[in-house]
């Protein structure tokens, strides 16, 4: 059977359209965003296409594509769509793809962090939850990343969703990363810094450096 991660955050543009780039890249993976809010200019679907090398067939349709960039809830709303919860199901890789034996991991991505609204009564934890998917959390290191990290990890227990690990985003701070791993109960899985430039090598690159799991395949 296909494995599938889920990739969140404890906020919006903290860089896990990135992090799911480098994962998907280096485990020769699928990626599928299940609602993409903001069409104009590329989505997260065409960033991770570009720098992880996939193949237009590993990167999965959406379930919803929404005009404005805005949380999806209010997305939908202005564009007409309902979004509904029983369409969120997993996507049908391609067959040939299965046949060859192409990546066995689907990496997916939420919107925004866990308590983005996807309807008026439905959140994307909600989802998770019915999902019972590893997550991986991605933090950012900067000030406040304590309290809304630690926040994060206490609602994913809270409704008994697997958590894997927290993927830092940022500079070193070794000590705000200590804390969250100590006071969380939850395994640090490694940190992206920011990249200047921000390339498909410089992205492998720094995975491999980063992530223990990731330097296994460095040279796949």
């Amino acid at each position: 059977m296909t494995q599938r991660i889920v990739i969140t955050g404890t906020d919006t543009g903290i860089g896990k359209t990135v992090f799911s780039a480098g994962l998907a890249g280096l485990l020769d993976g699928f990626y599928w965003k299940p609602v993409q809010s903001g069409l104009d200019g590329e989505t997260d679907s065409d960033v991770v296409a570009r720098l992880a090398g996939l193949p237009s067939e590993r990167v999965l349709p959406e379930a919803y594509r929404l005009k404005s960039p805005l949380s999806p809830h209010r997305s939908a709303e202005i564009d007409g769509v309902a979004i509904k919860a029983a369409n969120l199901t997993f996507p049908v890789l391609p067959t040939p793809l299965v046949i060859e034996g192409a990546g066995g991991l689907i990496v997916i991505e939420g919107a925004g962090g866990l308590m983005v609204p996807l309807n008026r009564r439905t959140r994307f934890i909600d989802i998770f939850a019915e999902w019972r998917l590893p997550v991986i959390l991605c933090a950012r290191t900067t000030l406040g990343t304590i309290n809304h990290t630690l926040l994060s990890i206490e609602a994913l227990r809270a409704r008994s969703i697997p958590l894997a690990g927290i993927a830092f985003i940022g500079d070193e701070m070794a000590d705000t990363q200590r804390t969250i791993v100590e006071m969380g109960g939850v395994p640090q899985l490694g940190r992206l810094p920011y990249l200047d430039p921000l390339t498909d090598k410089t992205l492998r690159d720094a995975m491999i450096a980063g992530f223990a799991f990731a330097s296994c395949t460095g040279d796949h």
